[in-house]
């Protein structure tokens, strides 16, 4: 029976991120890359907008319109939104026409080392969204997956994934998780030091956006050749009134300098518990980067200085997770053992 029902029906792979979403179906591909992010009217209760319309209405709305990340480091913060965010990502598949049939099969990427409380608050959202059965894979796991890394074979694979909540770091052979470490240290801990950094320096208050802009456009990790700058806008804590000011990127990188420490030395340490057998093949292959943050102009450099290990940032690091979660939907019975859970929902009697 359930062979038949995943013939019909359509199933999803979700990386439900702390700053992103995406969803991946069955046979399709990636099909929805949107913030996780929900509009909601404190009056009412009413959710007015999810993912891209809600983002575009941060710090742009009344004080009783209020936008809420449903998602805290990587698990569920607020149940309520982050089941009806869920809601729509399927509704909104639906009006794609690209499926009919019964509710689905759902992947979630989850942190590595949530608890089962918070394990549940994911399948429990899933479940009540529309799910058929709800599985969970670790988002090392599945980065690595996405990554194209023989994970399943005898040999050491490091992944680093740095997320908008999390960063993990991961050490995986024969389909699992030999050590690992998660920090609440990435993406959106980044854009806080940069507005902290802004505060201090400059007494200048500028908004969440404009600090992950800055990280973009100018931000690093290591020296740059050439010396960048770009504008901000934002507040002057003593006068009260706008002004703007040119930062660099030198600026950027002491903000962040922080957190990209932070980082490495959670790296070191895996590498430092990480049996021999199993450094020889990672210290061939190389430390892999994955998730947003990867992207930070030359953190790939200073980790490779720091740890002396080569270090690779994999193709489309942004969607790794997610690719990773749809390769295993693709390939459920083959790759069954990697999944962290599986959670069916019963039929009434």
């Amino acid at each position: 029976m359930n062979k038949l029902l995943a013939r019909v029906s359509y199933d999803v792979a979700v990386d439900l991120g702390t700053a992103t979403s995406l969803v991946y179906i069955k046979g399709r591909g990636i099909v929805i890359h949107e913030p996780s992010v929900v509009a909601v009217n404190q009056k009412t209760g009413q959710i007015l907008a999810i993912g891209e319309e809600a983002k575009k209405m941060v710090g742009r709305t009344p004080a009783h319109i209020v936008a809420i990340r449903p998602l805290i480091n990587g698990v569920v913060s607020d149940f309520e939104t982050t089941e009806q965010m869920l809601k729509y990502f399927i509704e909104k598949v639906h009006k794609r026409k690209y499926i009919v049939g019964p509710r689905p099969r759902i992947i979630v990427g989850v942190p590595f080392g949530v608890t089962e409380v918070e394990k549940k608050a994911v399948c429990d959202a899933a479940k009540n969204a529309g799910a058929r059965e709800v599985f969970l894979i670790e988002e090392p796991m599945a980065a690595s997956i996405g990554a194209r890394l023989p994970v399943q074979e005898a040999g050491g694979n490091f992944i680093v994934d740095i997320g908008g909540g999390t960063t993990e770091v991961a050490v995986i052979s024969l389909g699992g998780i030999v050590g690992a470490k998660s920090l609440k240290i990435a993406g959106d801990k980044m854009n806080a030091d940069i507005i902290n950094y802004i505060q201090d320096e400059y007494r200048l208050l500028i908004g969440e956006r404009t600090a992950e802009e800055a990280k973009i456009k100018i931000g690093s990790a290591h020296t740059l050749k050439e010396k960048m700058e770009m504008p901000l806008r934002g507040r002057n804590l003593i006068t009260g009134l706008p002004e703007e000011i040119m930062v660099s990127d030198e600026d950027i990188r002491r903000a962040l300098a922080k957190s990209v420490k932070q980082i490495i030395t959670a790296i070191k340490v895996t590498v430092e518990e990480t049996p021999p057998e199993l450094l020889a093949d990672i210290m061939a292959k190389g430390i892999y980067l994955a998730g947003g943050g990867s992207l930070l102009n030359g953190l790939d450099l200073l980790i490779q200085e720091e740890v002396k290990i080569p270090v690779k940032i994999i193709e489309d690091p942004v969607t790794a997770v997610v690719r990773g979660a749809g390769m295993v939907l693709e390939n459920l019975d083959e790759l069954h053992d990697v999944l962290a859970e599986q959670e069916t929902i019963k039929p009434p009697r």
